[in-house]
């Protein structure tokens, strides 16, 4: 599989199956404990029982959701180093906005050599900030909204 493939839409077909087997996980996903078992098939019809953490099977059922709603997905690791580009696409801007904010301290970042990086971890505490302070303001002028024009 090349990266164009990994990063591809699914195809309708995948998107019914990820649909079917989203539900299926979820129906069966067991909270309580730490792991859980799951039976595989192999090509040749025998089926193998494994373990699998909890958390893993509740990823792979956000996974197959993300996928069965028509959703190309890529996993980054919580502690992963992103590129100014790779940062910039999951905030929606372009990346001299993005390399803008890190030059006014808004967001965390270091640099290697000559290339910034940022934290996975440090984009999401800032874009979680700025959906608060995002959903506060709506909140408000909501709230305003109904002082002032109450047929609303």
């Amino acid at each position: 599989m090349t990266i164009k493939d990994k990063l591809a839409l699914p195809t309708a077909e995948e998107v019914a199956i990820a649909q079917e087997c989203s539900r299926e996980i979820s129906a069966y996903l067991e909270t309580g404990g730490e792991t859980q078992q799951i039976d595989i098939s192999a090509r040749d019809g025998k089926k193998h029982a494994i373990s699998i953490p909890t958390r893993a099977l509740s990823l792979l059922a956000d996974i197959l959701a993300q996928l069965g709603q028509g959703n190309a997905v890529k996993i980054i690791p919580i502690h992963a180093e992103l590129t100014t580009q790779e940062a910039a696409d999951i905030l929606n801007v372009s990346r001299p906005y993005l390399v803008r904010m890190l030059e006014q301290g808004e967001i965390p970042h270091h640099k290697v050599g000559r290339h910034r990086r940022v934290r996975y971890q440090d984009l999401m505490d800032y874009k979680m900030a700025v959906d608060a302070r995002r959903s506060s303001a709506l909140d408000e002028l909501s709230a305003l909204s109904q002082k002032y024009d109450p047929e609303y």
